[in-house]
């Protein structure tokens, strides 16, 4: 993921410049929505699936999202897309905001316009209750030649915190989910966790924060603020107005108590600007805020167990499932027909042709797909004047993708074919083309049928890539519902089953593809 990243900075920073937008806010007021960014994955209190109907999302950032744009005459409409690609989504016209627990840091001010802050964030070390080892952050020093670890989510200001103050200290392990690193905690696979203070105190009191206690006061504060493209200064300035009279008329409270996460840090949201809480590193005091049982806490949810995450998901996993499956029947056709021809390309084509054929194969087999479908989505937009549908892309790298391995595989094919069946072909009387069309790809094709279908299979696997370019497939929304519900075991293995569900079939009607064209061959007789 870091190096894609970093290879994605190349390719923005050599790109050409987007094309000049309209202004946002009168646009979004024009279209009636202001469409902002987040990710479910996360889990709460900022956006994550209604626990009574998880076709729709709730979450503190949720109902800022309404306010604000009751504020700005309009309605809000929420755009999922991976958390750590929200930015390209921005540079994109995608969406209008970022919203979703973005920490305020010099290289994201430097890249996106800044709001005011919406909401002061700390962050709180847990550890296992019965861990009576860990009292105090100096307690995560090695003891008795034993290195502590500690788990915390990837791309956080909790990780920059860590390698800046503890990397020396400690072992740390990031994961793509707050839930996750707590989970790994309870599961003594870490000492310890770091998320920031409004997922403690969010989880604090359900499946996925139990056997957890706060360990010493909050450290780190930052800011969360929300994210505009550069030349968007209007559509700043109509937030920060927005998130000053929400706070003013007690709406921010009220919002932020609905989901147990107002502290007495946020009576200085106003006065604050987000660089300067940025620079403040240490203990802040007030631990009464986190570690007090008498602090505000969202109303406790039951967790869905056994057939009641059934009934509650599996209707969600289903559409999912069926998004995968599209994606894959619609790909893998592709990827074999470009596959056949390169292949073809390759053999019998003229050297300046077998040359590029070749470089084509490397250059994707050589590369992340994930970079690929980056490319597709969001630079060929800048170079050429399209606009692709996340799905198309999707199709379209994927298909691209695995047409490398494909020409490889029929390459490989139509090599085993003995050199006499063409001759004998050209002898009788066909074409080239025709002896091609008719004796040699017929008979390659039996020979790659069965590593065909186990790259189709994979293809089922590989779909979940497609989530970085906001297309919601099966392992997406099992991320999405494990991290909301705390069902991980019983999701799981209903994921599992869909995708055993896809894939077996296909390997059944393979292997009796392979015994009737076993049965039904007739080789060319060579001469």
């Amino acid at each position: 993921m870091r190096r894609v990243a970093t290879l994605i900075a190349i390719i923005h920073a050599t790109a050409p410049t987007s094309l000049v937008r309209g202004d946002a806010l009168d646009e979004l007021r024009q279209r009636g929505a202001l469409v902002w960014g987040g990710d479910q994955e996360g889990g709460g209190p900022y956006v994550y699936p209604d626990p009574n109907d998880p076709n729709r999302v709730v979450g503190f950032e949720v109902d800022l999202a309404d306010a604000l744009a009751a504020k700005l005459g309009t309605t809000a409409k929420f755009f999922q897309a991976d958390w750590n690609t929200l930015p390209e989504f921005l540079r994109a016209g995608k969406i209008d905001v970022i919203l979703n627990g973005y920490e305020w840091s010099a290289a994201r001010a430097a890249q996106m316009r800044a709001t005011r802050p919406y909401y002061l964030y700390e962050l709180q070390l847990l550890a296992r209750a019965s861990d009576d080892s860990i009292l105090g952050w100096e307690d995560l020093r090695t003891r008795a030649g034993r290195r502590r670890s500690v788990s915390v989510l990837s791309g956080s200001a909790a990780l920059t915190y860590l390698r800046v103050h503890w990397a020396g200290d400690v072992d740390i392990v990031d994961y793509n989910g707050n839930t996750d690193a707590m989970m790994q905690v309870r599961n003594r696979v870490h000492d310890a966790t770091l998320p920031d203070l409004p997922v403690a105190l969010f989880y604090r009191h359900r499946p996925q924060g139990q056997g957890l206690k706060f360990v010493g006061p909050p450290v780190g504060r930052g800011a969360y603020v929300m994210f505009v493209r550069p030349e968007e200064a209007r559509l700043t300035a109509a937030l920060d107005q927005a998130i000053e009279a929400l706070y003013r008329d007690g709406m921010l409270r009220r919002i932020y108590e609905k989901y147990g996460i107002w502290n007495g840090t946020q009576a200085t949201l106003l006065e604050t600007r987000a660089d300067a809480a940025a620079k403040s590193d240490g203990p802040q005091g007030n631990p009464g805020d986190a570690g007090d049982s008498t602090a505000a806490v969202a109303p406790e949810e039951q967790a869905p167990r056994g057939w009641q995450v059934v009934r509650n998901y599996s209707g969600i996993l289903l559409k999912s499932a069926g998004m995968t499956f599209l994606l894959s029947v619609l790909s893998m056709p592709i990827a074999i027909l470009i596959g056949l021809l390169v292949a073809l390309g390759r053999i019998y084509g003229p050297a300046w042709l077998r040359l590029l054929l070749a470089i084509y194969v490397e250059v994707l087999r050589g590369t992340p797909v994930m970079l690929q479908l980056y490319v597709i989505y969001f630079l060929l937009p800048e170079i050429l004047p399209v606009r692709l549908d996340a799905m198309v892309a999707a199709v379209a790298g994927l298909a691209i993708n695995y047409s490398a391995y494909e020409a490889e595989i029929y390459r490989a094919g139509l090599q085993a074919i003995p050199r006499g069946q063409m001759e004998a072909a050209l002898a009788l009387g066909l074409s080239r083309g025709a002896a091609l069309r008719y004796v040699i790809v017929p008979q390659a094709v039996r020979i790659v049928v069965p590593p065909v279908t186990n790259d189709f299979i994979a293809l089922f696997k590989d779909t979940s890539i497609c989530s970085v370019i906001a297309v919601t497939e099966l392992t997406k929304q099992y991320n999405v519902l494990a991290n909301s519900s705390g069902a991980i075991v019983e999701l799981a293995g209903l994921t599992a089953l869909l995708y055993l569900a896809m894939s077996y079939p296909l390997s059944v009607a393979a292997r009796r593809l392979e015994r009737r064209m076993a049965e039904t061959a007739t080789p060319v007789p060579t001469i």
